[in-house]
């Protein structure tokens, strides 16, 4: 049985650290452990009684050569074993798999990334396992466990083919922090500096976690006003008496700081005015370095910029003991135009091309104008759109539209000159925002035929609608993602007052509540979701409102197994009839499995001419989808069968696009 040790010089060292003067010392880093102390020993001695590991003595010469025949010996005999050049090998993890450290062990391990596989002798198999036991003391000593007892065991008699490599860990008791001095030049600032730093004695010595520390202590003090202050590396001391390590940390906080001016190098994409409208804080406020990923975050969302460049710059110490940081900022501009298209097929709505054109800063800052236009079987339409991202105060946008529109749909046909102009608030995909709102006014020319009015087969009469409205929207968003939310819920709705003439002056108002919800089982692994939604129109009948204001239901929003507009009540022609109340349901269970995913659901949902919602008569479509998650967002594949088909329906429905249904 052969074993692989830290090696034979080891028994000189154990003979060393026998003698009283060795018993405490420093321990020296390895890579991703605790930093080690000053090795000083003039000041190891000046601050406490535990004095580093002094140079070990010169071995003699014949020492020297012992341990070298020893090794020679040890090589040869391994590599003289009765056994085939190519040998392969088990590895038994033993007690090492439950340890904390056994995913890096097995990352970096060589005895485990061969096994299963030949090695050319027992030599190499021995030498693997001196490696692995040296990887396996440092990676427990970055754990705090300084005194390990690690044997891995290569039995040269091979089972079935195989050579058996077996592990023995005892980690021995775990180091702990002991003293922890801070010196710092102002006793007042000690607080601070204590409270950001939160380390405490007896905490496990985890290298992760002092370095954290420091790290959280640099960071913390940036965001209290001290960026430029002077944190030098610790001094951590080891003492294997107590199993205990004396952290000493130096920190100079110097001046507080404030923000100062905002200066724009290179290419002024933005003015300096309008990122000082991005950012969250004036000059003269306390420098808060938080503040400046804000910044950073707040550019980038605009979909302007592709690359930032935010420098601090120290400015003159004033009287009052503050010190201005200035802003030097450097953008690099994001592609500005896009050009789009699509082409597609439904067997609802037919042929359907759509292009757009697009700038993005066309009208500066933050000006972009849309123009689209689209050509399908059911839908004509030319649009143009302008939206001020940012107009006046951060988050807030100025949109303006102008649209042409004609629709052929079952339910009706309306020709439709509009304008709008709105001011909103809304989420994105990088910034997600708890709080939604959206209010302007509409003002709308529609000439429109309500096909439930045939005065004769196949003929309705156009009826000409001039239509004001003031829509108001607010929505709530306290989930975790935005196309794909696992936990939380989302709370909507919307009222839309609106003054027609069509034959005289009347007024009516239009409104809709959603919600939505979802709860996490078996580690996120599966989501139950639901979603409900009401609406209502009250202030005038069913056939006095355009046939294009009404509710409809049906489709890979609504109501799936159904086609376009197709739940509700139809006249004799099987052509909607729009209504004056909506209300519809959901139930998702999302099962993941990695990138893959399986959605079994139900819908239900009803249209009533009614101002208000009846539960009765309800149209459920069930079926299962199929998800494929990018790093965008899910990509959805739905199939649906209508449960209580009417004449005309289809047997099943297929959606497809990006996001969860809700």
């Amino acid at each position: 049985m052969y074993r692989a040790l830290i090696g034979t010089s080891i028994t000189a060292i154990a003979l060393f650290l026998s003698s009283p003067a060795a018993a405490q010392q420093t321990v020296p880093p390895a890579a991703g452990e605790t930093p080690s102390p000053d090795t000083s020993d003039a000041d190891e001695q000046r601050t406490s009684p535990r004095v580093p590991l002094p140079e070990l003595p010169e071995i003699e010469e014949e020492w020297k050569d012992l341990f070298a025949e020893e090794a020679a010996d040890a090589d040869v005999a391994l590599e003289t074993q009765e056994a085939p050049v190519d040998i392969r090998y088990d590895f038994d993890l033993g007690p090492i798999g439950r340890l904390k450290v056994a995913d890096a062990f097995k990352s970096l391990s060589a005895l485990y990334a061969g096994r299963g596989k030949t090695v050319p002798s027992l030599a190499e198999l021995q030498r693997r396992a001196r490696t692995d036991t040296e990887l396996l003391m440092r990676l427990l000593r970055a754990e705090g466990y300084y005194d390990p007892e690690i044997v891995i065991d290569v039995d040269p008699t091979a089972r079935d083919g195989r050579v058996q490599v077996t592990t023995t860990v005892d980690t021995g008791p775990r180091y702990a922090l002991g003293d922890i001095q801070i010196n710092v030049d102002d006793e007042a600032e000690r607080a601070l500096v204590e409270q950001k730093l939160d380390l405490k004695e007896k905490q496990p010595l985890v290298a992760n976690d002092v370095n954290a520390a420091l790290d959280r202590l640099r960071l913390g003090l940036g965001e209290s006003g001290f960026p430029f202050a002077d944190v030098e590396t610790p001094d951590i001391i080891v003492d294997h008496d107590t199993r205990t390590a004396t952290y000493a940390l130096n920190v100079k906080l110097g001046d507080n700081s404030r923000f100062g001016e905002i200066r724009v190098d290179g290419d002024p994409l933005f003015s300096a005015k309008h990122i000082g409208r991005l950012a969250r804080f004036k000059p003269g406020d306390p420098y808060d370095t938080s503040e400046i990923e804000d910044l950073r975050r707040a550019l980038i969302a605009t979909g302007l910029v592709s690359t930032v460049s935010i420098t601090p710059e120290r400015g003159e110490p004033q009287a009052d003991g503050t010190t201005p940081v200035n802003l030097a900022v450097v953008l690099t501009p994001a592609p500005q135009r896009t050009l789009a298209g699509q082409i597609g097929y439904s067997t609802t709505d037919g042929f359907r091309v759509e292009a757009s054109w697009q700038h993005r800063n066309l009208i500066r800052p933050q000006g972009q104008v849309t123009f689209r236009g689209v050509l399908g079987t059911q839908e004509q339409r030319l649009s143009a759109d302008l939206r001020r991202s940012n107009w006046k105060q951060r988050d807030r946008t100025l949109a303006a539209r102008v649209e042409a529109s004609v629709e052929d749909r079952d339910a009706y046909y309306a020709r439709t000159l509009g304008i709008g102009a709105f001011i909103e608030r809304e989420t994105n995909l990088i910034w997600q925002k708890a709080w939604t709102y959206r209010f302007g006014g509409e003002l709308l020319a529609s000439e429109e035929r309500d096909r439930s009015l045939r005065i004769a087969p196949g003929f309705a009469p156009l009826r000409t609608f001039f239509i004001v409205a003031a829509p108001v929207q607010i929505g709530y968003d306290g989930t975790d993602d935005l196309l794909d939310p696992k936990r939380g819920f989302r709370l909507g709705g919307w009222a839309s007052p609106e003054a027609s003439f069509q034959n005289g002056f009347f007024g009516y108002t239009r409104a809709q509540v959603d919600g939505s919800a979802y709860l996490p089982m078996m580690e996120d692994k599966l989501v139950f979701a639901g979603r409900a939604r009401f609406g209502t129109i009250f202030g005038a009948t069913r056939s006095r409102i355009a046939p294009s204001r009404r509710f409809y239901a049906g489709g890979g929003g609504s109501v799936r197994g159904y086609g376009y507009q197709d739940v509700g009540p139809q006249d004799a022609d099987g052509d909607p009839l729009g209504g004056r109340s909506l209300m519809e349901f959901s139930l998702e269970a999302r099962y993941r499995f990695g990138n893959f995913g399986v959605v079994p659901f139900i819908d239900a949902g009803q249209i009533d001419t009614r101002p208000y919602p009846r539960f009765r008569d309800l149209q459920f479509g069930a079926g299962i989808g199929a998800r494929y998650y990018t790093n965008f967002g899910p990509v959805r594949i739905d199939v649906a069968t209508p449960l209580n088909r009417q004449k005309g329906d289809s047997r099943v429905a297929v959606y497809v696009s990006i996001g969860q249904a809700f």
